[in-house]
């Protein structure tokens, strides 16, 4: 039989020395270290390509939006080839509730009594109730206003026009030279004329607190039986327009229908901005295109960051220093119903 001695016992029951483990343990740090290192730089890179994707995802959907809008600017349906206002337009409703009005003494919800009705207009924010309507916008964005029809005019199930527009929105019913704005109810009896609903859309941008951490988001007021307001994208952090003016007035000219001149609400640029008698079209003054302007925002700081850049919004440079990622967004829109005073 085979006999372990003690020596031998003893020999097999040693483990690790001191300097062994301390070298297992170095090696194991090492390898933790490195994988720490590895999963920390693909959750950094994971955040900055979320970040950067819902940048792109909000700055496009704010573009696409403005965009609609104002390629819708001013249209007043099919049919109508006049001009905008109370010879035309008459008898028009009481303002709303919660009305917001503009610069000018004709840019409320409908068209006034007195001067030419503004269906379109902008300004750059220096208050933050700069339209009565709402009281928390953020200064130094511009917030615009849009007057129009909803594209699709209101039939029955039979393809005829209604003859009972349905609650909790106004209406235009209107033929080639004439209109009626009525809220909801009978249908104003007009020969030859269809029916739209109206419609008056705001957009500013104001910040909200989430979860303790102040958020832009880009706000839309919207016209119904009052104007109401909801917030409809997160992280735009600034709107801009500028104006694209044509200032040739003799149609036999030269020119004429051509832009000269971009310009901005405020003019932060050498004093050339909108002025009383561009936003009325006085002396055929016409705004024929808008630049749109969209500063997106991350939602969240990233202290590993620091965003020094500069951001030119048209003629406005605005440069940061923060720990915030930011995407500049630009789309020009032709306004093909606002260039044209009376339709041929």
């Amino acid at each position: 039989m085979h006999r372990v001695t003690l020596k031998q016992l003893s020999r097999k029951q040693q483990g690790f020395t001191i300097v062994e483990i301390f070298i297992a343990l170095s090696i194991g740090l090492v390898l933790l270290a490195g994988v720490v290192s590895i999963f920390a730089g693909i959750r950094s890179t994971s955040s900055k390509t979320s970040n950067y994707g819902e940048m792109q995802e909000n700055g496009r959907f704010a573009i696409s939006v403005l965009t609609e809008d104002l390629q819708r600017a001013s249209y007043w349906g099919d049919d109508f080839k006049s001009v905008f206002d109370q010879s035309t337009i008459n008898p028009v409703p009481a303002a709303p509730g919660n009305e917001c009005n503009g610069g000018g003494i004709n840019n409320g919800t409908f068209p006034g009594g007195v001067g030419p009705f503004r269906a379109l207009w902008g300004e750059t924010v220096d208050v933050a109730n700069p339209m009565g309507c709402f009281n928390d916008a953020k200064l130094g964005s511009d917030l615009i206003q849009i007057k129009r029809v909803v594209a699709n005019e209101l039939v029955d199930n039979l393809g005829n026009p209604i003859v009972n527009a349905p609650a909790g929105n106004f209406y235009l019913v209107a033929n080639e030279g004439q209109g009626v704005i009525f809220p909801p109810g009978a249908v104003p009896v007009i020969n030859n004329a269809r029916v739209w609903q109206y419609q008056h859309h705001v957009y500013y941008v104001r910040e909200e607190d989430q979860g303790g951490n102040p958020v832009p988001v880009l706000m839309q007021g919207q016209l119904t039986n009052q104007m109401s307001f909801a917030p409809i994208i997160d992280g735009i952090e600034m709107i801009r327009f500028m104006y694209g003016i044509d200032t040739t007035i003799d149609p036999n000219l030269p020119g004429y229908g051509d832009i000269d001149m971009y310009v901005s609400a405020d003019g932060v640029n050498g004093g050339n901005g909108m002025t009383e008698a561009i936003w009325n079209g006085a002396g055929g003054r016409r705004i024929l295109a808008v630049k749109i302007f969209v500063l997106a925002r991350s939602t969240r700081p990233d202290i590993t960051y620091r965003n020094t850049n500069t951001y030119q919004l048209g003629d406005l440079p605005i440069t940061f220093n923060d720990n915030f990622r930011r995407l500049l967004f630009t789309s020009t829109v032709i306004l093909t119903n606002t260039g044209t005073d009376v339709w041929p």
